[in-house]
């Protein structure tokens, strides 16, 4: 591995015995009342639930034909199709309004096919589903759009893949049926709720709770009938172990990786906070709204966790983080419901002055450091998550914030103990982990080595404790992470005068330690299981190999009279937009988990290059959220990338003139827009 600093020492750490158990209890609720009839039949028939139908067929208790990309049923009815588990699904509150305003779009149709005497089958969505309806854009792209091989590209120091490009294949999407039956009565339910408890070392952490549903469309028997014993009780049991088994199996990711340190698990019915209505309403917001968008790739790997392990724990406990989320809360409805006003401003930064206030009184006691960090780093982080580009109002950059947050990491010694082999750690610190996301991309943002580079070599080099959990919390692996670290070190000694032959010694050797990630690596694939479900090892895959790919451009930049129009960099950027399409999209994709991957990878694509046409529809498939945090900053900053490389381009005098032009860095168009911003 090419390293920057003379010394590295090896680690090695002992292997630590954790011990888990489950422990499941099953629990029944009392089943609701059918509609009676006289002439139906006492005897219940037990209906069988697919383990792979939609999920909105699941909540209505239907069955399910399982058509794609929309079932048949919700179809008919314009609902949401979703295969995937849905973020309210495990929600009983939010499962509960999904389900009543299905309801009720059932009952406006029902009155409309009367009125008309007609049976109409019409796509329309109604209000509040629309944005989860397939359109000319969702049913093209990225699904079953045509994969075309991989492009080689020839640079000088070996930066592309020792390996030889493979082939995509193209996804085709199944015809549908037209015909669906509904059933004339209310089903007859009874719901089992499965508990599920985690101990590592006999330590209670992670708790998992699914509410499965039987249906029948039988009524009940009259009153006075003895039911007969439960025989699908072993059956729905069955169906979520198996389920849960396949998505391990599958996915293979640790669901307990991280020690977040904010104290017991908490849930939005223990959150308990004195507020007046008006912050109230900012917390509800930040809950709903917010929350969910924070950490997309560590919700999906462990479902809840980021809420009730790390999020509201620490709202509950630490009063400069709760003033930081509730004026996050502020900046984001502010945003998204396109408000001006001073009322508006005034609670973002009455908030923001109490975080920073209590931030520095804390500091000056020096005490509660991993309070203080959490409170840092959220300030640092949610602000990628929300608010617009355009946003004036007055803040302190992002980076005096971090300096802050690198002197608590050295107070607590976490630098140490993530890399000391005579410590190994059964979970690894999140806020280190946050620090180091931060701090590697956060370089980049400023052409600088990143400040706890040294840690990160010694991760690297270590065959026994090389994971600080990067792949976990935001998607690539950390070995990828720790090279684009070493690049940007790299970086930083070119701006000190590195000659250009030790520098292009450098980027050799980094091109081949690059490529040796690849080694174990498959080929991007659609990453769902077969059952519909997300599988984030295939997800952390594709995601792995798009940050390759904008590492290895970004090592290219580096090179002595590298211009965008290279054929080696157009090939790069090519592949890049192949992998990209395998990442799903939309308001419930990852697209916002890609922001430094898009400035990288984008900043180099050339007039008519497909990389522009897919970035642009990517964006559009977002809706409203492609104007918000990272990625809303990293569209305008490419879009003003593009419009002075293509002027230059196009310019009379480029035209004339034999010489190469000028290559239009994305860190000086920031620089000349006054725009101080961390992409990641």
């Amino acid at each position: 591995m090419s390293t920057l600093s003379p010394n590295h020492q090896g680690a090695s750490m002992k292997s630590s015995s954790v011990n888990m158990a489950a422990a499941t209890s099953t629990k029944t609720k009392p089943a609701s009342k059918a509609g009676a009839n006289a002439n139906t039949k006492q005897k219940t028939q037990m209906h069988r639930r697919s383990r792979t139908g939609c999920y909105t067929c699941r909540l209505r208790r239907k069955k399910c034909d399982e058509g794609s990309p929309m079932c048949t049923a919700c179809k008919h009815l314009g609902l949401c199709c979703e295969y995937k588990r849905p973020m309210w699904w495990s929600n009983n509150d939010a499962r509960r309004k999904h389900k009543d305003d299905i309801k009720m779009i059932i009952k406006r149709k029902k009155l409309s096919e009367k009125s008309s005497h007609t049976i109409q089958t019409s796509m329309n969505s109604p209000p509040g589903l629309s944005h989860s309806l397939p359109t000319s854009a969702t049913f093209s792209d990225p699904l079953d759009r045509t994969r075309s091989a991989s492009i080689d590209s020839h640079f000088g120091f070996n930066f592309n893949s020792p390996q030889s490009a493979h082939e995509f294949t193209p996804f085709t999407t199944p015809q549908m049926p037209h015909d669906f039956m509904f059933s004339p009565f209310s089903p007859y339910e009874i719901d089992v709720k499965t508990e599920r408890q985690m101990f590592v070392n006999d330590i209670p952490t992670l708790r998992e709770s699914t509410t499965s549903t039987f249906s029948t469309y039988q009524t009940p028997p009259p009153p006075g009938t003895i039911l007969p014993s439960f025989p699908l009780e072993g059956e729905w049991t069955e169906q979520v172990y198996s389920e849960r088994r396949e998505s391990l199996t599958e996915e293979t990711l640790n669901v307990n990786y991280f020690d977040f340190s904010q104290g017991p698990t908490v849930n939005t019915q223990q959150l308990a906070l004195e507020l007046d209505e008006g912050d109230q309403q900012l917390l509800d917001h930040f809950v709903q709204s917010v929350l969910p968008t924070i950490f997309p790739v560590l919700e999906s790997n462990q479902h809840g966790s980021v809420s009730s392990d790390l999020i509201l724990p620490a709202l509950q406990n630490n009063k400069g983080y709760l003033h930081c989320c509730l004026s996050i809360a502020a900046q984001h409805y502010k945003a998204s419901m396109g408000l001006q006003g001073e009322e508006i401003d005034g609670d973002i930064m009455r908030h923001r002055y109490a975080t920073i206030s209590s931030l520095c009184d804390a500091l000056n006691k020096d005490e509660n450091h991993q309070q203080i960090l959490e409170a840092a780093l959220g300030l640092i982080f949610f602000q990628c998550c929300v608010g617009r580009f355009d946003d004036s109002l007055p803040d302190i950059p992002w980076h005096q914030h971090f300096q802050a947050a690198i002197s608590l990491v050295q107070k607590l010694d976490l630098p140490r103990i993530v890399s000391d082999p005579n410590e190994p750690l059964a979970q690894s610190p999140f806020n280190m982990t946050l620090s180091s996301w931060i701090d590697i991309l956060g370089a980049t943002m400023q052409g600088r080595a990143p400040t706890f580079a040294h840690t990160y070599r010694e991760k690297h080099l270590s065959p026994t404790n090389s994971s600080l959990g990067l792949r976990e919390l935001m998607g690539c692996e950390d070995r990828v992470m720790y090279l684009i670290s070493e690049i940007a070190c790299l970086e930083a000694l070119k701006k000190d005068g590195m000659d250009d032959m030790t520098l292009c010694q450098h980027v050799h050797v980094l091109g081949d330690q690059i490529g040796l990630t690849e080694l174990n690596d498959g080929v991007p694939a659609l990453p769902f299981n077969s059952n519909g479900s997300l599988n984030s090892k295939q997800l952390v895959q594709n995601m792995t190999a798009a940050f390759r790919l904008a590492a290895r451009i970004y090592l290219c930049s580096l090179v002595p009279g590298f211009f965008p129009g290279q054929a080696s960099c157009i090939g790069l950027v090519e592949k890049l937009t192949q992998v990209l399409q395998f990442i799903p999209s939309g308001q419930s994709g990852f697209d916002r988990s890609l922001s430094w991957v898009y400035l990288v990878g984008g900043s180099v694509s050339v007039a008519g290059s497909s990389f522009r046409t897919f970035f642009e529809d990517r964006a559009a498939q977002l809706g409203d959220l492609a104007n918000f945090g990272s990625f809303g900053r990293v569209a305008c900053l490419l879009r003003e990338v593009w419009l002075q490389a293509d002027q230059q381009a196009t310019s009379p005098i480029s035209a004339t003139s034999e010489a190469p032009q000028q290559y239009i860095h994305w860190r000086d168009v920031m620089q000349m827009k006054g725009w101080d911003y961390l992409l990641i």
